[in-house]
C-alpha cells in the first residue's frame, strides 16, 4: 500500500480532476466510502442517536457534510458542528447546503454540547501544519476530552500529514484514510494519534500516481518472495547460515538469534562464538555446527578467532553478526575484517553496529551487500545525531544513511523502516509487547535465514520485518503483551510459517 505525502497526494487528486472526475464527484466519493466504513464500525452505537460531525471551512469539510448527511440517512441523529464558519470552497459549501435542506441541524462549536455518542472530525485535512490557532485549539482539547468515539477522517486535525510532526491534535480511536495512507499514521508521534487506521479506496486511477513512493509491506508481497521448496531438494538448496554472535554475559542473544534461524528455514546453521559460552549454547541449541573461538579477558570474541571465523565465511551463504559480542578493540578489529573480506551478504545488529562506529566509513569497502538493523538510539549514534532527530526524521534519517554507504537499512521501532537508499518499505506489524530485550536478536537471525535460502536481500529483510511483527501480533492475542517473551515468540514461529510456503 502507498505511503504518500501530503504533496503527493495532492498532485494525484489533481491529476485525476483532470483527466477522470470532478472535484465534487471525488468529495462526494470519499464522503460516502467513510460513511460506509464507520457504519461498519461504528453502527451499533449510533441508531438513533447523536452523532456530531466537526467541520473546518475548507476541503475536508465537504467530506463531513457528505458523510453527515450519509449518517442521517442510515438513522443516527447526525449534526454538522462548525468550528469556524460557513465552508469558504465551492463544493463544500453545496454539500452542506443539501445537507442543511435535508434536515441536518447545525450548530457553531462555541455554542455547542459535544456530550454524544460518536464525534467524526472532518475539521483540517492533509494540509495542517503547524500549531492550531484559537478556536481549533480549544475544539482538539474539548473532543480529546469529550468522552465520545472519535473517527477522524484523512487525518487526526493537527497532525502534520506529511511529517508525522504534532503540536496538538485530536485524538481518534479510528482513522480512515482517503485512498492511501499518509506519512502521519505510520510515523511517530502522529501514528499514536490515529488509533486505528484503515483506507477507502475512492477510485483514483493509478496513472494518477507518478512517483517513487514509500509502502507498507503487505502478506501479498511477502509471500510472493517465497518459493516452493523442491522434492527433491537437500540441505544445501535452503542456505548455510553464520552466526557470529554472543559473549559470556550475553549468551542468550546467541541462542535466539540461532533458534529463529532454524525456525523459519535455514537449510545449515553454524553458530562460532567464544568458546566459554559452550555449554550454554549447546544446552539450548542441538541442530547448528557448533564453532567455539578465542576468546579476550573480557570473554567476547578475541583477535586470535579471526582466522577461523573468516575461514568459516568463505563456506557461508549469509552472515550474521553483532547479536552479543559486546563492544572492544577485538570486535571493532573483526567486524573491520569480515565486512572488508565477506563476499556474501552479511546482516549487522547491535553490538555489531556499535562496533563500527569509530571506522564507520568500512562499510563503503564491502564486497557485498550489507544489511544493517539498528533501533533509533544506535542510528543516532551512525549518523551523529540525537535519537529525537532520529524519531522525527525516521524514513529520511534512514534512506540518507543508506544511499550514503550503500548498504540496507532497517531502522527499528514502530514501523520499523527498511530501505536500500531508493525503495522505502515501513512495516505495519507488530505491537508494543515487542518492545523487549532479544526481539533484534530474533529478527536478525530470520533476516540472515531468508537471504540464506535465496531471497533478494532487500526482500528478505522486509519479509522478515513483516513476518516478525506477525508473531509479535498472534503471541500478544494468545499470551498478552506484557506477559509474551522472545521465547514465546519462538515457539509460534515455525508454525506460523506454513502461511508463507
Amino acid at each position: 500500500m502507498r505511503i504518500l505525502t501530503a504533496n503527493e497526494m495532492k498532485k494525484a487528486e489533481e491529476l485525476s480532476f483532470k483527466k477522470y472526475f470532478s472535484e465534487a464527484e471525488l468529495m462526494k466519493r470519499a464522503g460516502v466510502k467513510c460513511a460506509e466504513k464507520i457504519i461498519a464500525h461504528y453502527g451499533n452505537i449510533m441508531k438513533d442517536k447523536k452523532v456530531l460531525v466537526l467541520c473546518g471551512n475548507g476541503k475536508n469539510a465537504g467530506d463531513g457534510f457528505v458523510i453527515a448527511t450519509e449518517l442521517m440517512h442510515f438513522g443516527a441523529k447526525a449534526e454538522i458542528v462548525l468550528c469556524d464558519k460557513k465552508p469558504s470552497v465551492r463544493e463544500a459549501l453545496a454539500y452542506f447546503n443539501e445537507a442543511v435542506n435535508s434536515g441536518i441541524p447545525v450548530t457553531a462549536f462555541a455554542g455547542c454540547d459535544l456530550e454524544c455518542s460518536l464525534i467524526v472530525d472532518c475539521i483540517f485535512g492533509t494540509g495542517f501544519h503547524g500549531a492550531p490557532k484559537a478556536p481549533f485549539d480549544a475544539v482538539f482539547d474539548a473532543v480529546n476530552s469529550s468522552g465520545a468515539a472519535v473517527v477522524s477522517v484523512d487525518t487526526p486535525s493537527g497532525v502534520n500529514a506529511s511529517d508525522g510532526s504534532v503540536v496538538n491534535a485530536v485524538k481518534a480511536d479510528l482513522t480512515i484514510a482517503v485512498s492511501d495512507l499518509k506519512y502521519c499514521h505510520v510515523l511517530p508521534p502522529a501514528n499514536e494519534y490515529c488509533g486505528k487506521t484503515v483506507t477507502v479506496n475512492i477510485g483514483i486511477p493509478k496513472d494518477c500516481y507518478n512517483g517513487n513512493y514509500a509502502h507498507t509491506i503487505t502478506k501479498a508481497y511477502v509471500k510472493g518472495c517465497f518459493k516452493k521448496r523442491n522434492l527433491n531438494a537437500h540441505k544445501g538448496c535452503f542456505g548455510r547460515q553464520l552466526n557470529i554472535c554472543g559473549s559470556y554475559e550475553m549468551p542468550g542473544a546467541a541462542v535466539i538469534c540461532a533458534k529463529a534461524a532454524l525456525k523459519t528455514g535455514a537449510g545449515l546453521l553454524k553458530c562460532a562464538f567464544p568458546k566459554s559460552i559452550y555449554s550454554v549454547m549447546t544446552a539450548h541449541l542441538v541442530q547448528p555446527v557448533f564453532v567455539p573461538v578465542s576468546e579476550n579477558e573480557s570473554k567476547t570474541f578475541s583477535m586470535g578467532a579471526l582466522t577461523r571465523i573468516l575461514e568459516e565465511i568463505k563456506g557461508a551463504s549469509c552472515v550474521a553478526v553483532g547479536c552479543g559480542i559486546g563492544n572492544n578493540d577485538d570486535t571493532q578489529v573483526l567486524l573491520n575484517q569480515i565486512i572488508k573480506e565477506s563476499e556474501v551478504p552479511v546482516v549487522i545488529d547491535a553490538d555489531g553496529i556499535n562496533s563500527i562506529i569509530p571506522n564507520i566509513d568500512v562499510l563503503k569497502d564491502s564486497k557485498a551487500k550489507l544489511i544493517l538493523t539498528p533501533h533509533p538510539g544506535e542510528m543516532a549514534r551512525l549518523i551523529q545525531e540525537d535519537v529525537s532527530y532520529v524519531q522525527q526524521n525516521r524514513i529520511s534519517s534512514a534512506k540518507a544513511f543508506s544511499k550514503e554507504y550503500g548498504c540496507i537499512a532497517v531502522l527499528k521501532g514502530a514501523n520499523t523502516v527498511v530501505t536500500d537508499g531508493k525503495d522505502v518499505f515501513v512495516n505495519t506489524t507488530g505491537n508494543a509487547g515487542m518492545a523487549m530485550g532479544g526481539a533484534g536478536d530474533m529478527l536478525t537471525g530470520m533476516m540472515a535465514s531468508f537471504i540464506a535460502q535465496g531471497i533478494r536481500p532487500f526482500d528478505a529483510a522486509a519479509c522478515a520485518v513483516y513476518i516478525h511483527g506477525l508473531c509479535g501480533d498472534i503471541t500478544a492475542k494468545e499470551i498478552s503483551q506484557r506477559g509474551m517473551t522472545v521465547e514465546d515468540m519462538l515457539d509460534l514461529l515455525g508454525a506460523l510459517m506454513i502461511e508463507f510456503e
